[in-house]
């Protein structure tokens, strides 16, 4: 996938995706276990550019990173898969071998560059690159980076005891891509209420699809960016925010969040950053009645 070619100006701040890839393996009915085909009456024809396949069954989603570039520091959000993870339930995404610090650097961003690498919650695809594999063991991708990511996540990943049928397919994550990073003496935690990091960053609670993901809204010169990380997984539940993935753990809760990111990207106008949104995976919600509606930029 690499690169998305569209750089994204909010005040002081850039904003560039890196699709690490693109799937069309879920059928809505896979990804969204309330799906009911009437839905393709009213939005079949936005769907099937891009967002869905021409068979209006399977939904095309991505995975990837994004990056940020402010006048003082290079940050990652999330960081997709990664390379070589043992993914027992997900064997279509372990032992991955892409390029994705080629991409990086393509990117103008080498490893050493980052400065911090903000992690909105702890699943496999989300993690995954905060680790590479060096002589057998895992070490940190971002060595000058601070890593930080929600304290309640660390809490509940690091325990055997919270693995359940919706999280399963991030076994071994926490230990591959989460806990090197601790060792190194490189994580730092946000607290379950969220609030400012650094200038003008802030982490906000959106649970429901992990027990502590936040989202993360970035402003500069008026101008804002909201990253809502896993609230949605596809533009389809912009107008059926009562649909949740199948991998949201804590079901009310994530329907809870979904319409608080909606209200607020809607009511704020903020340029809105999906993690696994089809195409630019980037674009504005606004009020449609009593509902929400989606365009892509």
């Amino acid at each position: 996938m690499a690169l998305g070619s569209k750089i994204y100006q909010v005040g002081d701040i850039t904003v560039r995706r890196l699709h690490e890839l693109e799937t069309n393996a879920y059928t809505a009915k896979d990804l969204l276990p309330d799906w009911d085909p009437s839905f393709l009456e009213q939005h079949k024809d936005w769907l099937v550019q891009g967002s869905m396949e021409d068979d209006l069954e399977h939904v095309i989603i991505t995975i990837g990173t994004w990056i940020v570039r402010t006048p003082k520091h290079t940050i990652l959000i999330d960081t997709s898969t990664g390379n070589n993870k043992n993914l027992p339930y997900n064997p279509g995404l372990s032992n991955l071998q892409l390029p994705y610090i080629q991409w990086l650097e393509d990117a103008g961003v080498t490893p050493e560059d980052v400065d911090y690498v903000l992690l909105t919650h702890l699943h496999y695809d989300h993690v995954g690159w905060n680790t590479k594999q060096v002589d057998g063991k895992w070490v940190p991708t971002f060595p000058n980076a601070k890593y930080v990511f929600p304290q309640s996540e660390d809490k509940y990943y690091a325990s055997s005891d919270s693995h359940n049928e919706a999280n399963k397919v991030s076994f071994n994550s926490y230990e591959e891509s989460v806990l090197p990073i601790i060792q190194a003496g490189l994580a730092e935690y946000i607290g379950p209420e969220g609030g400012e990091y650094l200038e003008g960053i802030k982490f906000i609670p959106s649970p429901g699809h992990s027990i502590g993901q936040m989202s993360i809204s970035l402003t500069s010169r008026g101008e804002e960016a909201f990253f809502a990380s896993d609230v949605m997984h596809h533009p389809i539940q912009v107008y059926r925010p009562e649909w949740n993935s199948c991998f949201c753990e804590f079901d009310e809760q994530a329907r809870e969040s979904r319409l608080w990111a909606l209200a607020y990207a809607a009511d704020r106008n903020t340029l809105y950053f999906g993690t696994h949104f089809p195409g630019s995976s980037a674009g504005y919600v606004s009020r449609d009645g009593d509902g929400f509606k989606w365009r892509y930029e």
